[in-house]
């Protein structure tokens, strides 16, 4: 495989993830972004560890998307985020019926 293809391969698999993205956000209450990735939730948890320095911070979440290209299943029922870094959690607008 050329780097041509190997790029076009990957042009295309995220091409597929923003698609994916798109369809299934409205699915979902919470999205959680932290250096290493970004979800999708229905419910998130956060515990603050402060008894080291800096504090950990312990983020579940509950029936969640995982925006990863090369993860085979991105839908999981639940993700546990431990990590010493910012997490940025914001709440979707409500979904109107």
């Amino acid at each position: 495989m050329s780097e041509e293809d190997l790029e076009r391969y990957e042009s295309e698999i995220e091409l597929a993830l923003v698609q994916e993205y798109r369809a299934v956000l409205p699915m979902f209450a919470y999205v959680v972004e932290t250096e290493r990735r970004f979800y999708l939730a229905n419910k998130v948890e956060v515990v603050v560890r402060d008894g080291s320095s800096p504090a950990c911070v312990e983020v579940t979440l509950s029936d969640a998307w995982v925006w990863d290209m090369y993860r085979p299943a991105r839908f999981v029922p639940s993700v546990r985020i431990l990590t010493f870094r910012d997490v940025n959690i914001e709440r979707l607008p409500e979904k109107e019926l």
